[in-house]
């Protein structure tokens, strides 16, 4: 808060300033009168001397806190060619003001982060090249990630609502002691209306039901869902609330985890939200395609870690009981491990990590996004793939939700056509899938997607998985996407009408902040 005190008393000093100005304009040194300024030319120079003070604070910030230099430029130009709306928008979407606070909240849950040794596995096959080069892989995502690589390990994929919700609500429903959901969104009404009752029914016959939805994720329908379960008694809560003015600070900032763990033994996790959407067989007005797992396994007391961080939070409460944090016995043999990534951590932990991921690709790199906007270096480290003879793919929505984003995205294909990668743009309806394959063994899948909005402002959650079979599993689905799919070329790009290509190049400059 040292930030708005600073403001508030440089405020405090010129409006000071300019009514004592002011006064003294009145009447020169030999006491002559000069003409009384007006109201208007008041109002006109405390707003110029104001305007001046917050861009100067502004820029002070940015050239001293931000780490991304194109960033820092595009705000930069922001706020010299508009000053005060300039110094305004940066405050509300350019600073981070929770960075610090994660490390307070983190240390009130009981579970460590990681084992106090490392246990990191050494991935054996019969290439020795292959198994030094799946191990390395593996220690750099271990030493990325807060948490240890598990084995015994078992992931299940469920394609589109129709199988992931039954799925979802059926555990809640045969839940014995905990449910713990968190969403970016969940609607009330539809197949949301099916999980709240099986939410309230889980209370009422003594199972401890937490829930999370993000306070923006609220929003998307009516009437908002955590009222709904106030009112059943479900104890839940809004992640970073409205609360008027402060909540512009942190507007910009959205848990978009997709989170839901049952005993502390059973969870669910992927890009999925609890929407009418997601149910493709019912016909809804506005069908979307995505991708849940089911995980069982070590590495499901990581994602409970997860939501008990997220919980403690939002509420307070720290939920370090043997209720939340069973003891849980290998089910498989997927190698797996929890990936955190937000505004509260110290580095951008996804972007490295999957730069780590591609560096490691010797023979195909997959990619499924519903938004593909990649940060310099990802684009880069995208190119130096295909250069080195890596087959490089990417699906992305033809019609996507968000048109100014995909308007941005089309900018960035040629430069990868160029270098090798093939692109194709999946059919309607809108795919909100988020999947990342790398050669045959690897996977990474999750809630975070190929943007600026969620690899540097958002709450996400992602499990690393090792395993030729599931990459098989994945791999199906990928190419069952990519049959349909339409393959864009660097002809294409270059015949796009006029209007198209100033449309698209202007919408590419606002990449930094879409």
């Amino acid at each position: 808060m040292r930030l708005f005190a600073v403001v508030d008393g440089c405020l405090q000093l010129f409006f000071q300033a300019t009514a004592n100005n002011c006064e003294r304009l009145q009447t020169t040194a030999n006491g002559s009168s000069l003409p009384r300024m007006t109201d208007w030319q008041y109002v006109t120079l405390t707003f110029s001397l104001v305007a001046i003070t917050l861009s100067v604070i502004a820029l002070g910030h940015l050239l001293t806190h931000q780490r991304d230099h194109r960033s820092a430029a595009f705000w930069v130009a922001i706020i010299v060619l508009s000053p005060f709306l300039g110094a305004c928008l940066y405050g509300l979407l350019g600073i981070n003001f929770i960075r610090r606070r994660g490390q307070q909240y983190r240390g009130g849950i009981g579970p460590a982060y990681r084992d106090p040794v490392p246990t990191c596995p050494l991935f054996v096959h019969g290439d020795a090249e292959r198994s030094e080069r799946d191990g390395s892989l593996a220690v750099t995502l271990d030493r990325i990630s807060r948490f240890n690589f598990s084995s015994g390990n078992s992931i299940v994929p469920f394609i589109n609502g129709d199988e992931a919700m039954p799925a979802m609500i059926a555990a809640i429903r045969e839940a014995k002691s905990s449910v713990a959901l968190s969403s970016y969104i969940f609607e009330a009404t539809g197949i949301g209306a099916e999980f709240v009752d099986a939410l309230d029914a889980a209370c009422k016959r003594g199972v401890q039901v937490r829930v999370i939805v993000d306070d923006a994720g609220t929003r998307y329908s009516w009437p908002p869902v955590t009222k709904v379960l106030s009112e059943r008694g479900v104890p839940v809560e809004r992640f970073m609330p409205n609360r008027f003015i402060l909540r512009l600070l942190t507007m910009n900032l959205r848990n978009h985890k997709k989170v839901l763990v049952v005993d502390g033994c059973i969870a669910f996790t992927g890009g999925m939200n609890i929407r009418e959407g997601n149910m493709l067989a019912r016909h809804p007005g506005h069908p979307v395609q995505d991708l849940q797992f089911k995980l069982t396994g070590p590495v499901v007391t990581q994602i409970q870690r997860v939501f008990a961080e997220d919980w403690i939070f939002c509420s307070g409460e720290a939920l370090d009981e043997k209720l939340w944090f069973p003891e849980i016995a290998p089910t498989g043999n997927v190698h797996g491990l929890g990936i955190v990534d937000g505004p509260d951590e110290d580095y951008e932990v996804m972007p490295t990590a999957l730069f780590a991921a591609l560096s490691a690709a010797r023979h195909q790199v997959c990619i499924v996004t519903p938004y593909f906007l990649p940060p310099v270096t990802l684009l880069a480290a995208l190119k130096l793939c295909a250069t080195r003879g890596v087959d490089v793919t990417i699906i992305t929505p033809a019609k996507n939700n968000i048109p100014f984003v995909a308007w941005a995205a089309r900018t960035l294909y040629g430069e990868l056509l160029h270098a090798g990668c093939r692109i194709y743009e999946s059919p309607a309806p809108f795919d909100h899938s988020k999947l990342l394959l790398i050669d045959d063994a690897w996977s990474i899948l999750g809630s975070t997607n190929w943007d600026p909005r969620s690899l540097r402002l958002n709450f996400e959650f992602n499990v690393a998985c090792h395993n030729t079979a599931l990459v098989t599993r994945l791999k199906a689905i990928v190419d069952q996407k990519k049959a349909i799919s339409a393959e864009i070329t660097e002809a294409m790009l270059e015949n796009l009408p006029l209007k198209e290509q100033l449309r698209n190049g202007f919408a590419r400059l606002f990449i930094p902040v879409l």
